[in-house]
C-alpha cells in the first residue's frame, strides 16, 4: 500500500490496523520465551563503564604490593601463622604477617577462576568469570521493614525464610546470602544452623551464609551433605559458599573467622573473601586509598585460602563502605559508594578473578524516592561495571540495619532495568533495520505496532516490569490510583500465602529433623506444612 492511499484509509481501518497490531503483540507476549533470548537474565556481560584509568589500576596493584610486603597483617592465629608461612609468608618480630611480592604474584596467577556457583536447582548454576553480572542479596539487618505500619521491629528467622521463598521466584534476583538475623534466636550455635537451613529451605537458588566460629561450621555441613546426597556430591556442586569477614580493617585478621575459614575451605565450601572497612573510619577516607586497603586485605586472603587448599574457589570481595563524614554514619546509598563499587569490580577484572562487591544499599528507611535512586544508581553502576556478583543489591534499608520483604519486589524491577543496560544495544544488519524502515515508509501504513519486526523483538529486546506502573492516567484513575508499594504488598501476601518451596523432599527433611531435633526451629506449620 503506498503512503497516499494510507492517508486516504478511514479512521476506523486505521484503527483497526492498529488493533490489529496490538492483539498479535498481546499474543506474542503471552508465549513462553527461552532463558537464553530473554531480555534481561543472569550472566549478562558487562564492563561498559569504569572509573579507573588503565594506568590508575596499574598504580593501585603497585600500592597493594607494597603494603602487603610492608605492613601485612596483625592478629593471626597459630594456624593461620603456620599455613601462610610455610607457603613464604614472613612472621615477624612484631607479630605481623607479611607477604613477599612473588608470593602474591603467584598466588593471584594459580588461584581458582572462572568456576561456578551452584543452585540445588542447576537452571539456577552462575558462572562467574570476565565481566558475567549477577545480582543477589546479603546482609545481616536486626530489623524487618513494616511499610505498612511504617515502623521497624526485630527481624525474626520466619523471616529469613519468607525472604527465601520470595526470591525464588524473582528472576532478576540470581542468588539469595542471608539478609537479616534472626533475633528471636540468642544462641550462636542455633542461628547460624537455622539460619542456614531458613535459607536452603526456601530457595533452591545459590545461598550465601555466615558463621560465628569454627565449630559451629560442623554441623552445618552434616546437614548440607544431607541434603546434597552425600559429601562427595556436595563437594562437586556445593550450593552455599562462606560470606567470610576474616579481615578487622585495617588489616588485622579477625580470629574467630579465621577458623571459620579454615573449616570451610577443609568441608568444600567456596568463600567469599570479604574486606568492609569503611571510608573515613576504618579505611582511608581518599576513595583510592579505600580501594587499595580492600584490595590488600582481600589478597591477603586469598594467599591464605590457598595456602590451606591451592585453587579452592574463593570470591575477590572487596566491599568498601562510604561514611559520612559529618557523622561518621554509613552512607551506603551515596555516589562515592557507586564508583568505590565500579573501581572494586575493575581490580577484580585487573587480576581475572571473581569479583563480588556491594551496591544497593540504600540510606532509607522505606522503599521510596530516595530508595529507588539511591539503589537503582548504584547497582546499575555496578552492572556496567562488570562486577561479577553484585552483593546487597535488593531489600536492603537504613545502610543495613533494616529489611523489606516489599522492597524485593520492587527491587526485582529495578534490577530488571539495571540488567536491560548492562546488556546495552547490539548492532547488527538486522537491528540497523534499514529494510524495516524502508517498508513501512514506502509501502507499509506508517508506523510499526504491527511490524514483523516488533512482533518478533517486543520480548527479546525489551523488559517490562512487573509491578512498575505503566498505565495512563485514566487507567491508573480507573484501578483506585494504585501506587508502586500497594502493588508489592498484595504480591508479597500472594506470594506468600502460595509459595512453599520443596525442592528438599519431605524425606531428607525428616531425617534432618530426626537427626537435629529441636535444633530445627523452623516449625513445619510455617513452611505450608
Amino acid at each position: 500500500m503506498s503512503v497516499a492511499l494510507e492517508k486516504q484509509e478511514a479512521p476506523s481501518d486505521q484503527r483497526s490496523r492498529r488493533s490489529g497490531g496490538r492483539e498479535a503483540r498481546r499474543a506474542m507476549r503471552a508465549a513462553p520465551l527461552a532463558d537464553d533470548i530473554r531480555p534481561v537474565r543472569p550472566g549478562l556481560e558487562g564492563g561498559s563503564y569504569g572509573p579507573l584509568s588503565q594506568n590508575d589500576r596499574e598504580r593501585i596493584h603497585e600500592a597493594v604490593l607494597t603494603l602487603l610486603e610492608t605492613v601485612g597483617f596483625a592478629n593471626a592465629i597459630p594456624s593461620c601463622i603456620e599455613a601462610l608461612t610455610k607457603a613464604g609468608a614472613t612472621y615477624g618480630d612484631d607479630g605481623r604477617i607479611r607477604l613477599p611480592r612473588a608470593l602474591v604474584l603467584d598466588t593471584i596467577k594459580k588461584a581458582a577462576r572462572h568456576f561456578t556457583l551452584h543452585g540445588q536447582d542447576p537452571k539456577h548454576d552462575m558462572l562467574i568469570q570476565g565481566k558475567r553480572v549477577h545480582y543477589g542479596t546479603a546482609g545481616a539487618a536486626v530489623h524487618l521493614v513494616d511499610v505498612e505500619k511504617r515502623e521497624y521491629r526485630e527481624s525474626q528467622l520466619q523471616d529469613i525464610y519468607d525472604a527465601a521463598r520470595l526470591v525464588d521466584g524473582l528472576d532478576n534476583i540470581h542468588f539469595f546470602q542471608r539478609t537479616m538475623v534472626p533475633r528471636d534466636i540468642p544462641d550462636p550455635l542455633e542461628m547460624d544452623f537455622n539460619t542456614l537451613y531458613a535459607c536452603v529451605m526456601g530457595t533452591s537458588k545459590h545461598v550465601g551464609t555466615s558463621f560465628t566460629v569454627r565449630e559451629n561450621v560442623k554441623p552445618a555441613l552434616e546437614m548440607l551433605y544431607a541434603i546434597a546426597g552425600g559429601e562427595e556430591n556436595f563437594r562437586a556442586r556445593p550450593f552455599v559458599s562462606n560470606s567470610n569477614c576474616f579481615v578487622v580493617p585495617p588489616m588485622k585478621f579477625a580470629e574467630d573467622a579465621c577458623g571459620v575459614l579454615e573449616a570451610c575451605v577443609e568441608g568444600g565450601i567456596p568463600i567469599l573473601l570479604l574486606s568492609a572497612g569503611q571510608a573515613g573510619a576504618t579505611a582511608p577516607a581518599a576513595i583510592a586509598g579505600a580501594v587499595v586497603q580492600a584490595v590488600a586485605e582481600v589478597l591477603m586472603g586469598l594467599v591464605y585460602v590457598n595456602a590451606i587448599k591451592p585453587g579452592h574457589p574463593a570470591i575477590f570481595g572487596t566491599w568498601p563502605f562510604v561514611s559520612d563524614l559529618r557523622t561518621g554514619a554509613m552512607s551506603g546509598g551515596s555516589a562515592e559508594q557507586s564508583v568505590l563499587t565500579a573501581a572494586c569490580a575493575q581490580m577484580a577484572q585487573y587480576y581475572d578473578l571473581p569479583g563480588g562487591s556491594a551496591a544497593g544499599m540504600t540510606d532509607s528507611k522505606l522503599p521510596d524516592i530516595q530508595s529507588g535512586y539511591e539503589k537503582g544508581i548504584t547497582n546499575v553502576m555496578a552492572g556496567l561495571s562488570g562486577l561479577n556478583l553484585v552483593y546487597e543489591s535488593a531489600g536492603m534499608h537504613a545502610s543495613l540495619l533494616g529489611f523489606c520483604l516489599e522492597s524485593l519486589i520492587i527491587d526485582n524491577d529495578m534490577l530488571g532495568h539495571c540488567l536491560r543496560c548492562v546488556r546495552g544495544i547490539e548492532v547488527t544488519d538486522d537491528a540497523l533495520s534499514i529494510d524495516t524502515i524502508s517498508d513501512v515508509c514506502l509501502k507499509g501504513p506508517g508506523h510499526y505496532l504491527g511490524n514483523e519486526q516488533t512482533l518478533k523483538l517486543m520480548q527479546t529486546e525489551y523488559f517490562y516490569p512487573a509491578v512498575g506502573d505503566r498505565f495512563s492516567p485514566k487507567e491508573w484513575n480507573e484501578k483506585g490510583r494504585p501506587d508502586i508499594l500497594q502493588r508489592a504488598i498484595a504480591e508479597k501476601k500472594r506470594v506468600l500465602a502460595e509459595r512453599f518451596p520443596r525442592h528438599v523432599s519431605r524425606l531428607v527433611d525428616d531425617k534432618l529433623r530426626a537427626r537435629f531435633g529441636e535444633m530445627i526451629k523452623l516449625p513445619r506449620n510455617k513452611m505450608g506444612g
